[in-house]
């Protein structure tokens, strides 16, 4: 079936969904839902990502939204679609430039700072074996567990985590995660995300309300997003045909038979002598 709305983990559809100018109210809403009384956004400026030092090869996994709030309060909200090694690493490296570029030029500073957000959604388990979806963190003091500075904040969310159905939805915050998470596959605006934002977001991803240019965008970033996809399940399978290999090559040379390697691996005798014959 054709969808109706737009893939909110594609470039263009996070970027139609929350990055334009007339999502603005969207946006502070996700976040002060996200945030969950941590901070209350009134007002957001958007800024320019290149000082971010996102590159072109970035674009395959990572879409950014950086702004600043009312108070001069920095917010950055990535989306990754593809799992990366040292994700984590990644969202400190890009949080020191919003905290760097607060420095005061050319007059003495107090090194006074205003307080920096950043927010992760991944279309990927973190693999820390934390079944959560919403993970929030900041520096703690070890001893006392109590946090040490409150002005830097990761917030990390799970999507494949999320699992609530609709009538299980207790709050605005469920209801966001569960339309990240579903609104390409959704036909009509269910009962329970009838409220005024939802219905603007809705509106604004609906397909049929793009402009021609949008849509031939969107079938690029969408095309992006399939080819990625296509890359990583591939990585995936010869990454485990590699250790498959291993593992049989192992247990031949230990003196296993066949009939148990076979059982063990769930490979048949003939997928067994090619992997021995290419590889003993």
């Amino acid at each position: 079936m054709r969808s109706r709305y737009i893939n909110p983990f594609t470039d263009f559809g996070f970027k139609k969904i929350f990055g334009s100018t007339n999502a603005k109210e969207i946006l502070i809403d996700f976040l002060n839902q996200v945030l969950g009384g941590e901070e209350e956004i009134q007002d957001l400026t958007y800024h320019n990502l290149e000082k971010l030092g996102n590159s072109k090869s970035d674009r395959s996994s990572i879409f950014d939204i950086y702004c600043t709030n009312n108070k001069g309060e920095r917010f950055i909200i990535e989306l990754q679609n593809a799992s990366q090694r040292w994700l984590k690493d990644r969202s400190i490296f890009y949080a020191t430039y919003a905290i760097q570029e607060q420095s005061v030029k050319g007059k003495s500073w107090d090194y006074e700072l205003k307080a920096t957000y950043t927010i992760v959604i991944m279309n990927f388990p973190l693999m820390d074996g934390d079944p959560r979806y919403h993970k929030v963190v900041k520096l703690m003091d070890t001893h006392t567990h109590k946090v040490f500075f409150d002005k830097l904040c990761f917030v990390y969310l799970e999507i494949p985590n999320f699992a609530l159905e609709l009538d299980e939805l207790n709050n605005d915050f469920d209801r966001w995660i569960y339309v990240l998470k579903h609104m390409h596959r959704l036909q009509d605006l269910p009962d329970a995300l009838k409220s005024k934002i939802f219905k603007k977001v809705f509106e604004i991803a609906e397909i049929a309300n793009l402009t021609r240019e949008e849509m031939k965008t969107y079938n690029k970033s969408q095309k992006a997003s399939w080819d990625n996809y296509a890359l990583l399940e591939s990585a995936k399978m010869e990454g485990r045909e590699e250790v498959m290999t291993t593992m049989v090559i192992k247990l031949f040379k230990a003196g296993v038979s066949l009939d148990k390697i076979s059982e063990a691996s769930g490979l048949s005798m003939d997928e067994l002598k090619i992997i021995l014959d290419k590889n003993t």
